[in-house]
């Protein structure tokens, strides 16, 4: 036979997911409020509580911690357990820049960013028209962020108390205040 008597057979079927188990167990990409009502501590998402724990254990020391990515392919699996509501064990699962990556891409996921669109064009008002350090400034910011939703200041809040916590560690790990704004600023801003 000649290879122009092979016939090529299409099939029309496709396999898709079965998206209302995955919209009902998903925790990436659904909004923080929703999440909330599982949270355990301090009004912020379990999966966050986990993540900055592991971090705080294990990646204050870690050179580049937020800025060296992890695995591609741990990145997926921790997140798929976590979106199907299994248990993570992140000490035997997960390494240092993978956990981090996977919390930068939760908080990228956000159907609203932890500073919603409402108050940034006043956050950058604030800054253009004061100095950074006046009492004006500092009081316009209080007002903006007690504008925020609450489960919104409640991750903040904790992601703040973190990320001071990986500063003092800079000298070791690299991550001042300026580098941690500049890898968390896409994530937090959409």
């Amino acid at each position: 036979k000649s290879l122009s008597s092979i016939q090529v057979r299409h099939t029309t079927s496709k396999v898709l997911p079965d998206l209302q188990f995955s919209r009902e167990r998903s925790t990436f990409g659904v909004p923080l409020e929703t999440l909330i009502q599982d949270a355990k501590q301090c009004g912020v998402p379990f999966l966050v509580t986990q993540m900055v724990e592991y971090l705080e254990v294990f990646g204050l020391e870690h050179v580049g911690i937020f800025r060296i990515s992890g695995s591609v392919n741990k990145i997926k699996e921790l997140k798929q357990k976590y979106n199907r509501g299994e248990k993570v064990d992140l000490i035997n699962d997960g390494d240092v820049d993978s956990v981090a990556s996977l919390l930068k891409l939760f908080l990228k996921e956000l159907p609203v960013a932890v500073f919603p669109d409402s108050i940034c064009s006043g956050l950058l008002e604030t800054f253009q028209e004061h100095k950074i350090h006046t009492t004006e400034c500092i009081e316009n910011l209080r007002q903006l962020l007690s504008c925020l939703p609450k489960a919104h200041q409640n991750l903040l809040q904790f992601l703040s108390a973190f990320l001071l916590k990986v500063a003092t560690y800079s000298a070791v790990n690299f991550m001042t205040l300026e580098n941690l704004a500049i890898v968390f600023g896409p994530a937090l801003f959409k």
